[in-house]
């Protein structure tokens, strides 16, 4: 048998499976029989007075609150989420409160004390997660730049005001179900992972 016969032979072997699974694929996906609840017309979007209705309750949704931190001076910091996502990273989310009745500077303890974090101002890049069981603590991520993968910028918090924040961090392992939140000048806090 010649080489040429060969490698025309495997060639067409290997275009016949992924034919054949190409049908395969696609025929799984199809109904037997049409159902009949669904319309004779599919519509890919909701009528206006159901899109606005919904959209609507998505916002005024109450957000679960996962911890609070109480810092100094009337300063909060409420986590409302942590996320972990498939690239191993845990993402924090929360909002920095400023409960006092007059304007409130962040202290700057709460960037870090690392030269590199503290060259690209305020920031909350010294957030750390304490992994008590497997022993570890976690650090705010840095970019290539060294700038900390947190909310940067938040100088100063008039009274009564909210500033939306985010930390992102190297994910515990999926064995780790608790981690200790701690941010400098506020209470430590517990936060459960899923």
């Amino acid at each position: 048998m010649s080489v040429r016969y060969a490698w025309n032979r495997r060639g067409a072997v290997a275009v016949l499976a992924v034919a054949s699974m190409a049908l395969f694929v696609a025929g799984c996906g199809a109904e037997d029989k049409p159902s009949t609840d669904k319309p004779a017309s599919a519509t890919t979007a909701p009528p206006k007075s159901q899109a606005s209705t919904q959209g609507s309750q998505t916002a005024d949704e109450p957000v679960e609150t996962l911890a609070l931190l109480k810092g100094k001076d009337g300063v909060e910091l409420v986590i409302t989420a942590a996320e972990r996502d498939a690239g191993g990273f845990l993402t924090i989310k929360g909002a920095l409160k400023n409960t006092s009745s007059r304007s409130l500077a962040l202290p700057g303890q709460i960037r870090g004390d690392e030269t590199e974090v503290m060259e690209h101002g305020n920031s909350l890049g010294g957030a750390t997660l304490v992994d008590s069981v497997g022993k570890k603590r976690y650090y705010v991520l840095r970019d290539t730049d060294g700038r900390p993968l947190t909310t940067t910028g938040i100088d100063i918090l008039p009274a009564g005001g909210t500033a939306a924040v985010f930390m992102q961090f190297p994910a515990p392992p999926a064995s780790t179900t608790e981690v200790s939140f701690q941010l400098p000048t506020f209470e430590p806090a517990t936060l459960k992972l899923s």
